[in-house]
């Protein structure tokens, strides 16, 4: 059993960044941002749109401008009809041009369990492997259901978070989901014009903290979010502390540093070797070196050495999928291997090392050029999309810090100066399209949460995402330095001023 921490950065109300760390390693992070919030779990009174038999779908309207997308196959033992009106859940996330996809099955998952409304099943999690255990936390599920029958028909999965949980545990968080369902099944017989939404799922580092099967501790650094997250786990889960210190709770737990580590191609292996990742529009693509890697006095043999190799990549690209959350379709050019064996080895790795991937993971085999292929499922939006744009100073070939996550970099480099003095006015020096976005989007809110007098100018020759303090002090003082960066590169490049 790894050691796990979830590390979470909530201070700034932009922008919500949850790290999991096993290990003493960053192995999956989270981001939520203002106007993007994931809407997977929503769950709306919809109205059906138009009905395609041809291809056995449907479209409906949510009322967020993009329609949703429906299986008929999913709406078993339902009349689908245009006009209709219809309860769904969201399933998938909508992205570029497709819809969310939807379900009218829905689900609600809570801390322990999962309540499957108008369901009859009683399921364990697979992940509980014990079957004695598995056997009471079934025989509960049972029990539960007859127990609360005047609630109506409904299934129970026991999720992973359940393995030695006592009852009175499993019955208080199936109280708390019944006691849910009520609400929106009340709000659904309302008549008011639809769509409309029913149900939001909860934010960023509650869906996080309800999904992780065991922790080990949490560290939080706003305090709001800090008594939810220990109210959340009273009596039942890890310590919840609360963090103050004056750095920023990433760059204090080294995590900004293993985040930029994931948004480089190349990713070095404890061997020598290193893995080259280059994501494509229609897949990724993964590329195997021995680098600094040739064996050692024990074990000479060229083969044994490509072996090895080979076996310590499959371990680090499990990790580095699910750290960058790529999805799609992934090729991968291991060291080439003569004998079979070796090649029935290293399949059985990768099946091995993403067992515990939360994300369904299928290895394909190897090619006849000697590739392997696998599918990863798309989660969340990756790493890179959500750290980063084309680069515009080389026709985006190359990518470049995104407007978004240089403009929090600098909020909590700004953060981190002011914990450190009381000067009343700050100079923020940065890059141009940093200084741009944040003059034209937060600086007056970033005024008045801070309680300082801030100044941003864009410096031409900063590369993208550097920041650095101009000025601090008295406001005519760091007026003064303003006036002189004015005149230097133009007015249009000061903010605040």
């Amino acid at each position: 059993m790894s050691d796990r921490k979830i590390i979470a950065d909530t201070l700034e109300g932009e922008e919500t960044r949850v790290a999991v760390v096993e290990d003493g390693r960053l192995a999956e992070v989270f981001f939520e941002r203002t106007g993007d919030r994931q809407k997977t779990g929503d769950i709306y009174k919809a109205k059906v749109d138009r009905v395609l038999p041809g291809i056995r779908a449907a479209f409906l309207s949510l009322g967020d401008g993009r329609n949703g997308f429906l299986y008929l196959n999913d709406a078993e033992g339902i009349n689908v009809t245009e006009n209709m009106e219809i309860v769904v859940q969201i399933v998938r996330e909508a992205r570029k041009n497709k819809g969310a996809r939807v379900t009218p099955r829905v689900s609600l998952p809570g801390r322990y369990l999962v309540l499957i409304p108008g369901g009859d099943e009683a399921g364990v999690s697979r992940r509980i492997e014990n079957e004695r255990e598995r056997k009471r936390l079934r025989k509960l599920a049972e029990a539960f259901k007859q127990r609360f029958a005047e609630a109506g028909g409904f299934g129970l999965i026991v999720r992973t978070a359940a393995d030695g949980i006592d009852e009175e545990f499993l019955e208080r968080d199936l109280r708390t989901l019944l006691s849910l369902h009520g609400d929106i099944a009340a709000a659904a017989r309302e008549k008011k014009p639809t769509p409309y939404l029913l149900y939001s799922e909860m934010g960023l580092l509650g869906r996080v903290l309800r999904d992780q099967d065991s922790v080990d501790e949490i560290i939080i650094s706003g305090e709001e979010e800090w008594r939810r997250a220990a109210s959340f786990f009273k009596g039942t889960g890890p310590s919840v502390a609360l963090y103050d210190g004056v750095a920023p709770i990433f760059e204090f737990y080294g995590i900004e540093r293993e985040i930029a580590a994931a948004l480089e191609r190349k990713v070095w292996l404890r061997s020598g070797a290193y893995l080259v990742i280059e994501p494509t529009e229609a897949l990724t693509v993964i590329d195997v070196n021995t680098g600094k890697y040739v064996g050692d006095e024990v074990t000479p043999e060229v083969r044994r050495t490509i072996l090895e190799t080979n076996l310590e990549a499959a371990d680090e690209i499990a990790h580095q999928l699910r750290l960058r959350s790529v999805g799609g379709i992934v090729v991968i050019d291991f060291i080439d291997m003569d004998f079979e064996e070796d090649r029935r080895r290293l399949l059985d790795r990768l099946e091995e090392v993403f067992q515990p991937d939360r994300q369904k993971v299928k290895v394909h085999g190897i090619t006849k050029l000697g590739l392997v292929e696998l599918t990863r499922k798309r989660g969340r939006p990756d790493l890179r999309s959500v750290m980063t744009r084309g680069c515009p100073l080389c026709a985006e070939t190359g990518r470049a810090p995104g407007d978004e996550a240089s403009a929090m970099s600098a909020k909590r480099f700004l953060r981190k100066v002011l914990r450190a003095n009381g000067a009343p006015a700050l100079l923020l020096e940065t890059d141009v399209d940093t200084a741009r976005y944040v003059g034209e989007t937060y600086l007056e809110a970033w005024r008045q949460e801070l309680g300082r007098v801030l100044v941003v100018a864009g410096i031409p020759d900063f590369t993208p995402g550097k920041h650095r303090v101009g000025a601090q002090g008295a406001l005519p003082h760091v007026a003064e330095h303003a006036e002189k960066l004015m005149a230097a590169f133009g007015r249009e490049t000061v903010y605040g001023a």
